[in-house]
């Protein structure tokens, strides 16, 4: 029996989909690559600093501001008292 048209477009589909899945697979590998890769980068410029780990979460809050635009929760200093 011959191969209906309707077939061979469904063989078809079925096999971009297998493509497309296959790209989505090596995308999904290479973000993870590039997450890792700048976290890489970020712990060799944190250990290039003098800077104390309990020193860093307080200049990493001094470099982020007042303003920083990030909807975290702001907790209070450590030398303020809240009466």
């Amino acid at each position: 029996m011959a191969i209906t048209k309707s077939a061979k477009i469904q063989a078809e589909i079925d096999k971009l989909k297998a493509k497309i899945a296959e790209q989505q697979a090596k995308l999904k590998e290479l973000e993870q690559k590039k997450q890792e890769a700048e976290n890489g980068e970020i712990v060799e410029i944190v250990r290039g600093m003098s800077v104390s780990l309990e020193e860093l979460p307080l200049l990493l809050q001094r470099l982020r501001g007042p303003a920083s635009g990030h909807g975290g929760q702001k907790s209070a200093p450590a030398e303020e008292v809240p009466e």
